[in-house]
């Protein structure tokens, strides 16, 4: 299972309800790593979604604690053990938790890998992501050059999850 996220020096994700940035090239690095797979997120983040659809061209599982909450598009699910029994039908390799703060928190002990754009600033936040940098189950495998938008310095990060504490679905 994979982890993607964009956060700030500080690994933080969002403030208010909203992302902290949009930067083109990292919105189409998460198309390309995420079109025909399955992603997880909450509810909350699938309210920051264009229009609050579920993203075409991949199976949104959505977690919610409203018991009638229902969307055209996605599969709705009310607890982190019945996303896991949904996602016991795919590939590890082709899921990817997106967000928000609390479903990242819950599915990181499953992931694998994580897809990480670190962007070169520190912005008011009051959603973060574990630092993996500061975490001994996870080692940096792969970082980008340098990407600049505007004025912003951010870099593309692979982390893998390293030893044998990982959980399994």
């Amino acid at each position: 299972m994979n982890l993607i996220a964009a956060v700030d020096q500080n690994w933080a994700i969002g403030n208010r309800g909203r992302l902290l940035v949009q930067i083109p090239a990292d919105q189409k690095y998460f198309r390309e790593m995420t079109k025909g797979k399955v992603i997880v997120l909450g509810r909350k983040t699938l309210a920051t979604f264009p229009n609050e659809i579920p993203l075409a061209q991949r199976k949104n599982i959505i977690l919610s604690k409203e018991k009638d909450f229902s969307v055209r598009g996605g599969t709705v699910v009310s607890s982190i053990e019945e996303a896991k029994e949904k996602l016991r039908f795919y590939k590890k390799e082709d899921i990817f938790i997106v967000g928000g703060a609390s479903i990242y928190q819950q599915f990181l002990p499953y992931c694998e890998m994580a897809y990480i754009t670190k962007i070169d600033y520190q912005y008011q936040a009051d959603c973060y992501l574990k630092n993996l940098d500061n975490d001994q189950e996870w080692e940096l495998v792969a970082k980008s050059e340098e990407q600049t938008y505007f004025d912003l310095e951010y870099y593309f990060y692979q982390y893998k999850r390293v030893g044998e504490r990982r959980n399994e679905l």
